[in-house]
């Protein structure tokens, strides 16, 4: 493991922002820390950083423990979720500032700094000003500024949070092939899951302070090894009383389960062809438009459930009754999430009309 963090604990106060983090982090990989405010993830990477110091525990980097070695001689580019680049400095001078530091002779910093204002896409803007950029170029200022000095480790603390939305898409992107290109370890806090299955290879999910999971975005998604990451990841209703749905028995000390919209085939009431058993009538509730589909929660018998509409099809109307087939849910007891498939959906018990 090339990043490595064991039994870290660390407290402000009362307040315990690790409690007992273990994890290991692969050379070259992009992962994302994700979890909630509060949860813990940025006081990780300030940990890694050496802007912060663990109460107990041990940092390792490339096999050497770091816990008494000074931020600056860590080997760490960090990024900001503000930039923080200096005002009064032109790019080439923002950039160069790491190296000018490190006393790098002059024509090697020139080399460094234009290679990176090539592979982030700012050549020709050397000489301007921060107020005389965009935020999207400001960032990639800041990337390239983390860069320029050959960090063994990239950090990024919300790097896209002060972006606007298709600007933050495209830098998305733009990450992940330049981490892949350059082949630099990285790791990234945000609080947006579809940020973290975009970009990263890994995803490690906080909660209080703890890890709750750790694994590829396909596997965080589809198999969820806690109620937590079964309710966090993906858009999900939560359901009490799962029992009265038809096809689904009730787990002993399970009491909870949630329902994804991928889960769930919303018809037209009287539409269904086919496992007519195995359907729910329900009222829709509401409507929300998402832009590529609709968003439609439906009334179960008392239990709210939300799944998506094609724009292709005919419109439902709020108080609408529908049909209404639920494929499998997710149930929960205090400490793991299970997968249940609909048992009514039986190839050999299909009802053809």
């Amino acid at each position: 493991m090339y990043v490595e963090m064991k039994n870290i604990y660390k407290q402000y106060g009362d307040f315990r922002a690790s409690d007992n983090v273990s994890f290991g982090i692969e050379k070259g990989k992009l992962v994302a820390l994700l979890g909630p405010s509060g949860s813990g993830k940025t006081t990780l990477l300030r940990m890694i950083a050496g802007l912060e110091t663990p109460n107990a525990g041990d940092i390792f980097i490339d096999g050497k423990r770091v816990n008494d070695i000074p931020a600056s001689k860590r080997g760490i580019g960090f990024v900001f979720q503000s930039y923080a680049l200096f005002r009064y400095m032109t790019v080439y001078d923002n950039v160069a500032f790491g190296l000018e530091l490190q006393k790098v002779p002059k024509a090697e910093i020139k080399e460094r700094v234009m290679k990176l204002l090539e592979i982030t896409g700012l050549s020709g803007m050397e000489k301007r000003y921060p107020n005389q950029l965009s935020g999207g170029q400001r960032q990639r200022v800041a990337f390239a500024r983390a860069l320029a000095p050959n960090p063994q480790v990239l950090l990024l603390d919300e790097p896209f949070a002060a972006i606007d939305a298709k600007v933050r898409s495209e830098l998305r992107l733009w990450l992940r092939s330049m981490v892949t290109q350059l082949g630099i370890t990285s790791i990234f806090v945000t609080h947006d899951q579809d940020e973290a299955v975009e970009v990263a290879d890994e995803i490690i999910i906080t909660n209080h302070g703890k890890i709750e999971q750790m694994g590829t975005p396909s596997q965080i998604y589809k198999s969820p090894d806690t109620p937590f990451v079964a309710q966090f990841i993906g858009r999900p209703s939560e359901v009490h009383n799962y029992d009265t749905l038809n096809g689904f028995d009730k787990i002993e000390g399970a009491d909870k389960a949630v329902i994804r919209p991928e889960f769930v085939k919303i018809s037209k009431f009287g539409k269904l062809d086919r496992y007519m058993s195995a359907a729910e009538t329900g009222i829709v509730e509401d409507v929300v438009f998402r832009g590529n589909r609709l968003d439609v929660t439906i009334d179960v018998h008392g239990i709210k459930i939300t799944g998506e509409w094609s724009l292709e099809k005919d419109s439902l109307e709020i108080g609408e009754k529908v049909n209404l087939l639920i494929y499998r849910i997710y149930v929960m007891d205090d400490t793991k999430a299970y997968l249940c498939e609909n048992k009514e959906m039986q190839e050999d018990d299909v009802f053809y009309i």
